[in-house]
């Protein structure tokens, strides 16, 4: 009797487990667009990034503006990629595949989705996933740095 109990238990627990995460990747989601919006908006009344479109600078202070440009520039990338991973997410939650690794189909931990709400692979799947991305940069590099000498 007790083994049926924590049967019936278990699919509450993940019914409102999946209704937490759809609250987290919401609530991500809304943070993300508001904060995307405003900077474009930002940057509409503006009329450049920085605001200093009709302002006299000198070379420093032109070359200071134009970093933190591309900075805001780069930030607002950031968050826009976010945002598609987060929307994406929440498309997988209504299709019933979030929380499933794409490699090997395993359930995501739970403490990995609040972490990463919008992670595709479970920890170890990821972690291979790195270690073989990065052997590929280090041996891409080693072939580059051999090319260069064949080139001389």
């Amino acid at each position: 009797m007790k083994n049926t109990q924590k049967n019936e238990a278990a699919p509450a627990q993940t019914g409102s487990r999946y209704a937490e995460l759809k609250t987290m990747l919401d609530d991500r989601r809304r943070e993300l667009q508001a904060e995307v919006q405003g900077k474009m908006r930002g940057v509409r009344e503006e009329g450049s990034w920085g605001g200093k479109l009709n302002e006299v600078l000198d070379a420093v202070e032109s070359a200071e503006a134009d970093i933190q440009e591309e900075l805001e520039f780069a930030l607002v990338q950031m968050k826009s990629e976010t945002l598609n991973k987060v929307n994406d997410a929440l498309v997988r939650l209504e299709q019933g595949s979030y929380g499933n690794c794409f490699e090997c189909g395993e359930e995501i931990a739970e403490k990995r989705l609040r972490a990463l709400p919008f992670a595709v692979r479970c920890k170890d799947c990821e972690e291979s996933r790195e270690t073989a991305e990065q052997r590929e940069r280090q041996l891409n590099a080693r072939r580059g740095a051999s090319s260069l000498f064949l080139d001389m």
